[in-house]
């Protein structure tokens, strides 16, 4: 399944790295917070620590794709257990320095008064932490029909995505919940693993040249409405529709309506395209300065892998606006007569 939020650790202060935090503004102090523990935001927050960034994590523990027994598609890491990944990815943030903070991000407000850009991290249990940047990685959330059996097997035997979960359900009867207008993509989509695809229709309205594409692919198509799925112990043996008709399948992919977890965002003022998502550019960064995207809260396609490449070009594009404005401020006192030393020299101070 698609990603972006992971588990939960503690962690307090700012630790690691010759980044500068923003200190002297009440609460743990920080180069960088990133939102979200999946890989997206763990990704983030590992370049950026090992860029000698002071970096802390907070995650509320409610990854999307938990239901979920493997990742698929992440080379080097296929078929790994989603919290495995995560367990890995922490040890990695937290042996560079990197902070991981167990709790909820209740707002993240702007230090309006500032030249450059910090922001005020609140946490649902009082904390307060103090960031020169942030990275939100909260994901979406996965809105389902309301169908018997649905909910429940929900990362098993009921999918969302032929490319995650395909492979698994190869050569099997497998199904299509006409919920959506995905439904009739990932009907001709499946028939790259199996010759045995049935689209239910559930009151799906089919264009005339939708029908052909599925006639022609082989997918056939069922009318009525699907009342609940029929399960036998622990597995998926058919779907029942109106009437007591029951079509033997043991996969069923079923495409959601997708929801990004994106307040956060939207409450500092970040632009949404007219699709709904917000607006980034190709490394993330949002319409509000300093503020950064990653995974499935601005791209709803992005698997576990896009994710933390996505997290990945965050960072680079974090610390190198870091850089900038250091440079600028150390520019700036240089010609004031001020005295500056070379990072080199500060990372070994910090040491």
């Amino acid at each position: 399944m698609n990603d972006d939020s992971g588990t939960t650790g503690n962690g307090s202060g700012g630790s690691g790295g010759a980044g500068g935090g923003a200190e002297g503004l009440g609460g743990a102090a920080y180069d960088v917070v990133v939102v979200g523990g999946g890989a997206g935001g763990l990704s983030a927050a590992l370049v950026l620590a090992r860029s000698r960034r002071t970096v802390a994590v907070v995650d509320s523990g409610s990854p999307r794709n938990a239901p979920s027994a493997h990742v698929h598609g992440f080379l080097s890491r296929d078929g790994q257990a989603p919290s495995e990944l995560i367990r890995a990815g922490r040890a990695e943030v937290a042996g560079y320095g990197g902070d991981l903070i167990d709790g909820r991000v209740r707002s993240i407000e702007g230090r309006v008064r500032s030249a450059e850009p910090g922001f005020t991290v609140r946490l649902a249990d009082g904390r307060t932490l103090r960031a020169r940047r942030v990275v939100v990685a909260t994901g979406l959330r996965d809105e389902l029909p309301g169908i018997p059996g649905v909910r429940e097997r929900w990362g098993r035997d009921v999918l969302h995505c032929p490319y995650c979960h395909g492979y698994e359900a190869r050569d099997q009867p497998v199904g299509v919940l006409g919920s959506a207008p995905g439904a009739v993509h990932q009907a001709l989509l499946l028939g790259q693993w199996s010759h045995d695809v049935v689209l239910f229709r559930h009151g799906l309205a089919l264009s005339a040249e939708e029908a052909e594409q599925l006639a022609a692919r082989g997918v056939h198509i069922v009318d009525g409405d699907v009342e609940r799925l029929v399960m036998a112990g622990n597995r998926l043996e058919g779907v029942a529709l109106t009437g007591d008709r029951v079509v033997p399948r043991r996969a069923v992919f079923v495409p959601p309506r997708m929801v990004p977890a994106d307040g956060l965002l939207t409450d500092l003022g970040c632009e949404r395209d007219g699709s709904g998502w917000v607006v980034t550019d190709a490394s993330g960064l949002t319409s509000v300065a300093g503020v950064w995207a990653a995974g499935n809260v601005a791209d709803p396609m992005a698997a576990v892998v896009n994710a933390a490449a996505g997290g990945a070009s965050a960072a680079i594009a974090v610390n190198r606006g870091l850089v900038e404005e250091e440079v600028a401020r150390a520019v700036a006192d240089r010609r004031a007569g001020g005295r500056t030393r070379a990072p080199a020299a500060d990372a070994a101070a910090a040491s």
